[in-house]
């Protein structure tokens, strides 16, 4: 058994069934793991050993999201979280996929999953390196702009806030976000609180 363990370890917290498998381990023995608690199911065919899953700059159930569907992408109030630009702490997990995918049954942590088309889905992303592996997640203008397109439902002091919060940071790049916000079709949204804050 603890070779198990150590194998998930060496393998930076995370491991597939399959890569047990073909390591020469039995699934009987995996699901003895995962009954005492020594190891955890993320999702079928996902395990996980907590303890070793350990960087400071990144919410572990970022990549619990990242590991079981490697296209998902953390963003809106998750990604805003993570660039320090609001004080709120989100209650779940806000990742986006392709429309055309089909999210990954997770047990834990919570997650709504939002569909986006491809030019959309596919602006803004950056990746994050972890000894668990990477992590994808929205820059910061790409975040402030979906939060706008999002502000009904997620709240427009929020998305107001992440905006201020924005455009108060050193390196906030006016010309970069305005170039977001055209390709997201939310420049006429966006303008007037630009204006409101900067003048």
């Amino acid at each position: 058994m603890n070779e198990i363990v150590k194998y998930i370890v060496k393998k930076g917290g995370y491991a597939k069934m399959k890569e047990l498998r073909n390591a020469g381990f039995h699934p009987r023995e995996i699901r003895k793991l995962v009954d005492e608690n020594i190891i955890e199911k993320v999702k079928a065919g996902l395990y996980k050993i907590w303890e070793s899953v350990d960087d400071s700059r990144i919410n572990p159930g970022y990549l619990d999201i990242c590991k079981s569907n490697e296209r998902a992408v953390i963003c809106l109030s998750s990604a805003i979280a993570f660039h320090e630009l609001s004080t709120v702490n989100p209650a779940q997990i806000n990742a986006a996929l392709p429309k055309s995918e089909k999210p990954p049954k997770i047990s834990y942590p919570p997650v709504k999953f939002f569909f986006w088309e491809k030019s959309i889905y596919e602006t803004g992303i950056i990746k994050i390196k972890t000894k668990s592996g990477i992590v994808k997640i929205y820059n910061k203008e790409k975040t402030v702009c979906d939060m706008f397109r999002y502000r009904d439902k997620l709240g427009e002091d929020i998305a107001f806030e992440s905006l201020k919060n924005y455009l108060s940071l050193k390196e906030a790049d006016l010309n970069k976000l305005r170039k977001y916000s055209e390709k997201l079709r939310i420049k006429t949204v966006l303008q007037p609180y630009i204006k409101a804050i900067v003048g």
